[in-house]
């Protein structure tokens, strides 16, 4: 985008003032910063002469609606026939209303244009019909650590939400409480994936850097970690009572 624009002598002023953008976000979407939004790419297209050539990539944008570091690990989580995560300090996005999603989404740092965060939560959201509509259905186990259903975000509908997953059949819900963590469980978020085809995925996001591995080293740690955490947890009874009785509280 920006060799067109430099080709064409249009500033990033003028881009962004046609695009209803600030400069700087022309300039970081020309840094790969952000990703280009289909406005810009028309109106790029259309400022520069580049004959349809900017529009064209509209196609390609649309389909990154998740983070680049999270792109592989989506890709493995639709080909997957169980799922087993821990979670610190977020409800899993599998699980999250839209309320929810769309407050740690549209809070992002750096910001998200609004398009952007809309994208973001849209794609979230589609993710969940793994939970109901794979056949034969995806076993999954949840971890969730007390201090994620603690955070101001999480209403009560969001905790209502959790019970109602919680009474799916391919779903087992545990919360692990502040009294039970063991030095492990603090450690991080990590996830677990199976294949159909049987190959074993783990998958560790951080703030900065997030990592899908297919190393049997890997995977094995990381087994060993969740085990370790689900023995802490309460059981999936004593987890429903305890998210009912956060209920009554909120």
């Amino acid at each position: 985008m920006k060799r067109w624009r430099t080709k064409a002598n249009i500033s990033s002023e003028q881009l962004a003032a046609a695009a209803n953008y600030s400069p700087d976000t022309i300039k970081s979407m020309e840094q790969g910063v952000r990703m280009p939004t289909p406005r810009v790419l028309d109106v790029a297209d259309e400022l520069c002469r580049a004959e349809g050539l900017l529009s064209a990539a509209k196609d390609y944008v649309q389909r990154e609606r998740f983070p680049a570091r999270a792109q592989d690990f989506m890709e493995r989580e639709k080909e997957v026939s169980s799922h087993w995560s821990y979670e610190v300090t977020y409800v899993p996005g599998l699980l999250q209303t839209e309320g929810y999603a769309r407050s740690l989404i549209e809070n992002h740092v750096p910001p998200l244009d609004d398009e952007t965060a809309e994208a973001r939560v849209a794609a979230r959201l589609a993710r969940q019909v793994i939970l109901t509509e794979r056949k034969p259905p995806v076993g999954f186990s949840f971890v969730i650590y007390e201090a994620a259903l603690r955070s101001p975000q999480v209403d009560a509908e969001q905790l209502r939400h959790l019970l109602e997953v919680s009474r799916l059949r391919n779903v087992v819900l545990q919360v692990l409480p502040f009294e039970r963590a063991v030095p492990v469980a603090l450690m991080g978020p990590m996830v677990l994936l199976e294949t159909r085809d049987h190959e074993r995925f783990a998958f560790a996001e951080g703030p900065l850097v997030s990592e899908l591995s297919a190393d049997p080293g890997v995977v094995s740690l990381a087994t060993e970690r969740l085990s370790m955490i689900r023995t802490q947890a309460l059981s999936p009874a004593e987890s429903a009572g305890f998210i009912e009785r956060m209920v009554d509280q909120s």
